[in-house]
C-alpha cells in the first residue's frame, strides 16, 4: 500500500508515545492506524536519553504498521514549548526584473531573509509563520504569487527554543530508522484543532494536562501568542498517591485512572477500593474521597502556577475561556475544579474519532490535521528553514504550466472556436504532489 497521501503523526510524551496513520481522502483525514507505547528517555516533555527513546518510538511504529497495514518511513513530530520564545519578525528583498511576476522562490527567498536574526548559540529557530505579504507597499497580501512589484515584504512571528530539544528530537526519530517529516510546535497543533473559529478569533486559553508537564497555551486572533509551562504533571499525581498511600507506582497509576477524581467534592466518602501497601500482606480499605483529596491538591498547586501567569498577560480575561485535553483531563471532575480555580467558563476536549475518545490522544491526532491543513504558502515559508530552494522551483514549474495550459485553453476562443474543456487533473494532483515532496523537509 502506497503511504505517500499518508500522514503520520508521532507524540513523544513523557508517560506514553503516541503514533496515528491518517489517510488524506478529499481534504478528510481518517485515522486507519494508532500505536500506543509506554514512553522511556522523555523527562517532562523532553528526550533526555535518545538511545531509549528510539527504541521506544519503534515499537510505537511497529504497532501502528501492524494496525495500518503500511510501512511507515515519514513523521510529523510534536515539538514541546519548553522555553518557546514568540517574536515578530520581518523581511525585504527586491525584485531583480521590475516586469517579472513574483514567484514561489521570491516568497522562499523573503522568509529567509526574515530568518536572520542575532539568536544565542543555544538557541535555534524552531518554527516561522507570516501574517501578511507586502508589494510595493501595499499590505495585507496573503499570497504574492503572480504579483508584479519591485519591493517584497513578510511580517510574521518567529519561534525559537533550545537547540537540545531539537537536536534530541531529530536524532531519536532518525536512530528509530525514520525521516523527519516535519514539526509542529505542540500547543500551536493543538490550538488549531479543539478551538472553533470563534474561540481562536475572539481569544481561549488551551491548557495540556500532559504526564510530564502541564503547558498553557493562548490563542487569539488564530496565533499562538503566549506560552507558560508548568513543570508537573500528571505523573506528579501518581507519586503522590504512592508516597501517601504507601504503594507502589504502578498500583498508584491504576488507583488514578479507575477511581480518581480530580474534585473531591464529587467523590464519594463511603465507597471504598483495596490498596496493596507495601510491607502489609492483606489490601488496606481507602475511600474514594481520600484518593480524591490526594489528586485534587496537586492539581490545585499546578492551576494556581498557570492562574498567576495568565493573569500577568490578563488572558484570563478573554471571552473564549479555557479548553482542557492531555491525559489529566479524562479525570472525572476536572471542569468544576478548574472552573472554580481559573474564575471563568472551561471544557474538556476529547477527539470523537472511533479509537480515539480519550484527551490524550489529542496532540497526536492534532499533528497530522494541522500538517494536512498547510497552503502551499505556508510549505514554501517553512522550506526557508532548510535553505532548499527544490520546492520553490517545483511550485513556480507547475504554476508555469498551469499558466501556459489555461492560455492555450483560451486561444481558440479567441478566433471564434470552441474551446477544448480544461484538464484540472494536474491542479487536483498539486497540494498531494508538495505534501510528497516535503518528505524530505528536515534532511
Amino acid at each position: 500500500m502506497d503511504n505517500s497521501g499518508m500522514y503520520v503523526g508521532l507524540d513523544i510524551g513523557t508517560t506514553s508515545i503516541k503514533v496515528i496513520v491518517a489517510e488524506n481522502v478529499k481534504g478528510q483525514m481518517n485515522v486507519i492506524g494508532v500505536g500506543n507505547e509506554r514512553s522511556n528517555g522523555v523527562s517532562r516533555g523532553v528526550i533526555v536519553d535518545i538511545d531509549k527513546a528510539a527504541e521506544a518510538i519503534q515499537r510505537a511504529v511497529r504497532q501502528a504498521e501492524e494496525k495500518a497495514s503500511i510501512e511507515i518511513h515519514d513523521v510529523i513530530v510534536g515539538i514541546p514549548a519548553n522555553m518557546l520564545k514568540i517574536e515578530p519578525c520581518s523581511g525585504m528583498i527586491a525584485i531583480d526584473d521590475q516586469s517579472r511576476e513574483i514567484t514561489g522562490r521570491d516568497v522562499r527567498t523573503v522568509a529567509s531573509a526574515a530568518l536572520i536574526q542575532s539568536l544565542s548559540p543555544e538557541r535555534e529557530v524552531v518554527d516561522i509563520l507570516a501574517d501578511e505579504f507586502v508589494v510595493d507597499g501595499f499590505d495585507g497580501i496573503k499570497d504574492p504569487r503572480g504579483m508584479v512589484g519591485v519591493r517584497l515584504e513578510i511580517h510574521g512571528t518567529l519561534f525559537t527554543g533550545p537547540k537540545t530539544i531539537m537536536h534530541n528530537t531529530r536524532k531519536a526519530v532518525e536512530q528509530a530508522g525514520l525521516n523527519l517529516r516535519g514539526t509542529v510546535i505542540n500547543p500551536m497543533a493543538q490550538g488549531m484543532m479543539v478551538m472553533n473559529d470563534g474561540e481562536q478569533d475572539f481569544g481561549t486559553i488551551l491548557i495540556d494536562l500532559g504526564g510530564g508537564q502541564a503547558t498553557a497555551a493562548v490563542i487569539h486572533d488564530h496565533q499562538l501568542k503566549y506560552i507558560d509551562v508548568d513543570q508537573e504533571g500528571g505523573q506528579f499525581i501518581t507519586k503522590d498517591i504512592s508516597v501517601v498511600l504507601n504503594t507502589s507506582l504502578d498500583s498508584a497509576e491504576k488507583l488514578k485512572r479507575d477511581y480518581g477524581y480530580a474534585d473531591a467534592t464529587q467523590a464519594s466518602d463511603e465507597d471504598e477500593f483495596p490498596v496493596d501497601v507495601v510491607g502489609q500482606s492483606q489490601p488496606t480499605p481507602i475511600s474514594e474521597k481520600y484518593l480524591a483529596e490526594i489528586i485534587e491538591a496537586r492539581l490545585d498547586q499546578i492551576f494556581q502556577r498557570l492562574r498567576s501567569n495568565l493573569d500577568k498577560v490578563q488572558a484570563l480575561e478573554l471571552p473564549g475561556g479555557i479548553v482542557l485535553t492531555g491525559g489529566v483531563a479524562a479525570l472525572p471532575g476536572i471542569t468544576d475544579l478548574a472552573t472554580d480555580e481559573f474564575g471563568t467558563n472551561v471544557r474538556v476536549y476529547v477527539p470523537d474519532q472511533m479509537g480515539l475518545r480519550h484527551p490524550s490522544f489529542t496532540l497526536a491526532l492534532a499533528l497530522v490535521k494541522y500538517f494536512g491543513d498547510l497552503s502551499e504558502i505556508d510549505l514554501l515559508i517553512k522550506s526557508a528553514l532548510t535553505g532548499s530552494t527544490q520546492l520553490a522551483d517545483e511550485t513556480d514549474e507547475i504554476r508555469s504550466r498551469e499558466a501556459a495550459q489555461e492560455a492555450a485553453n483560451n486561444a481558440p476562443a479567441q478566433s471564434g472556436q470552441t474551446p477544448k474543456a480544461k484538464q484540472p487533473k494536474e491542479k487536483k494532483k498539486r497540494t498531494e504532489g508538495f505534501r510528497k515532496f516535503f518528505s524530505d523537509f528536515f534532511d
